[in-house]
């Protein structure tokens, strides 16, 4: 057995919600991944008499198609989709017997409209979170428009292949042979880049909200719900839903929850939002905010959007080096996920930047998977918990180096090392490694806000005890605020105190 008990019995439970037959073709040799594919796809086989395999002759091997019966799909999965793509195998398999997809009859449109042919190829680590949206999105799209199809690769089986087109980060996705783009994206924004807004036309003819919130992380999706439920007009743009938790492994000081993923909590509170009349649009880039009659917000795209108050919940982002070569090597060595693109380095030397929680964690994963870890931290001693240190240290292929600046990360069509600076003797000097993993504390997304709101030297938002700004009804919350403590209870809770706030705003004016 492939799949361990208790994944066998939810399994087991999904498939009987499949509507139709489906037949999967398999393209397997004799290698042992072959083997190991073929004996879960007949334990899947085996739940349930809706699903048929045949033997087939695919592009790549080991592989296999999802297909209703006699039509081809076009999703493939080159490999074993265990760990995070389970979740984008079982969808699969669900919405190709006709399970209807969640969501909106627009977004369906957009992609049936499509027009020429779109041939995805996706690569992806099972260990990647970030992975599974993409895959998931495109999947989507192969079944949705019969010239699309999508094969998502496992790059560490098909581990030469992804070698040959420099892949070092993952999702590392192909259009017809060409890259297409890397890292996490919504199926909204994969639609964007080519071509296609589904809610780019209606943005004109939007009334005035009540309450618009900007942002869809804890703190805005909060700020969302508690703004609809006392019976206000309520909006909220955001690029995607989720914000920093996307990016958030094992999350387990979530009161009452006693362990989660970020993934998932992002589903969640998208799912939560969606309970209530609150008009979602998605996903958009906000470009600056004044103050008229109305608050407006405008959008890169040259939208409008009025509302009579806004929160701002627009988060915070991985910081930079700021380095040369950093953003030269971006996604070619240089990476800020340890979760996703670790297992693209097996067996190599990598650096870890920050001696916080983050880079620790970061150096003690990926000790398990590279051949050495050099963590470099800028000042004199780490600044991670005790607990973390004491088993960093225990390591025998980590190197620790502290009191140290990085002067710049070199490469020629990828990393090939860092430099740094000793502070305490000058001495400058160089380490060979093949990747780079970024670690060093947040920045807020408040760049379109300067010389509008106040904010502080850490450019973040300037809010009283009520979440207030400077311009009234305006108000802030999260991550991008100057709130002491960056947590995601403490994000929801502050999207609450916002919404809060503008609710007797709005009373008062």
């Amino acid at each position: 057995m492939i799949l361990e008990p208790d994944i066998r019995n939810q399994l087991d439970q999904y498939l009987q919600l499949m509507e139709n037959d489906i037949v999967i073709k398999v393209s397997a040799g004799s290698d042992t991944n072959s083997q190991d594919m073929l004996s879960l796809i007949n334990e899947i086989a085996s739940l349930s008499p809706k699903i048929k395999v045949e033997k087939a002759v695919l592009p790549k091997t080991p592989s296999f198609s999802i297909n209703r019966m006699n039509e081809d799909t076009g999703i493939i999965f080159a490999g074993i989709p265990l760990g995070h793509e389970f979740s984008s195998l079982v969808l699969a398999l669900l919405q190709v017997s006709g399970r209807p997809p969640k969501i909106e009859a627009k977004v369906i449109d957009s992609i049936k409209n499509l027009k020429g042919e779109y041939h995805f190829e996706s690569y992806v680590s099972l260990s990647c979170h970030n992975c599974p949206e993409v895959v998931q999105a495109l999947n989507l799209m192969s079944l949705l428009n019969p010239n699309i199809t999508h094969t998502m690769i496992d790059g560490s089986i098909f581990k030469e292949e992804a070698e040959s087109k420099d892949i070092m980060a993952v999702p590392a996705v192909f259009l017809n042979g060409e890259f297409f783009s890397s890292g996490r994206m919504t199926l909204e924004e994969i639609l964007a880049k080519i071509g296609t807004s589904p809610d780019a036309s209606e943005l004109k003819n939007k009334e005035v909200f009540d309450v618009l919130v900007v942002g869809g992380g804890p703190a805005g999706a909060s700020a969302a719900i508690y703004s609809a439920r006392k019976g206000l007009r309520t909006g909220i743009v955001a690029k995607r839903f989720g914000g920093q938790v996307l990016d958030t492994m094992a999350i387990e000081n979530f009161i009452s929850v006693k362990y989660t993923e970020g993934p998932k909590l992002a589903a969640d509170l998208e799912e939560h939002v969606k309970n209530y009349d609150i008009d979602i649009m998605k996903p958009y880039q906000v470009k600056s905010l004044r103050k008229n009659k109305f608050v407006e917000i405008e959008l890169e795209n040259g939208a409008l959007l009025k509302s009579k108050t806004v929160i701002i919940a627009t988060g915070a982002r991985p910081r930079t080096l700021g380095v040369p070569g950093e953003a030269e090597f971006r996604n070619k060595g240089v990476a800020y996920c340890p979760h996703c693109d670790g297992p693209l380095f097996e067996g190599k030397n990598v650096a870890v930047i920050g001696g916080g929680n983050a880079g620790v964690e970061a150096a003690i994963d990926l000790a398990g998977i590279v051949n050495h870890v050099t963590l470099l931290e800028f000042l004199p001693e780490l600044k991670a918990d005790a607990v973390l240190q004491e088993h960093l240290y225990k390591l025998p292929n980590v190197t620790v180096l502290k009191n140290v600046q990085t002067q710049e990360i070199t490469g020629t069509e990828k990393v090939n090392g860092i430099t740094y600076l000793e502070k305490d003797t000058g001495a400058v000097k160089h380490i060979p490694l093949d990747g780079v993993f970024v670690q060093i504390g947040l920045i807020p997304n408040t760049d379109w806000l300067e010389g509008t709101l106040t904010l502080n030297h850490l450019k973040e938002i300037v809010v009283d005890k009520y979440g207030a700004t400077n311009i009234p009804g305006v108000f802030a919350a999260g991550d991008c605020t100057d709130s002491p403590y960056k947590q995601i209870v403490i994000s929801m809770g502050s999207g609450a105190t916002a919404a809060l706030s503008a609710f007797d705003y709005l009373i008062r004016n």
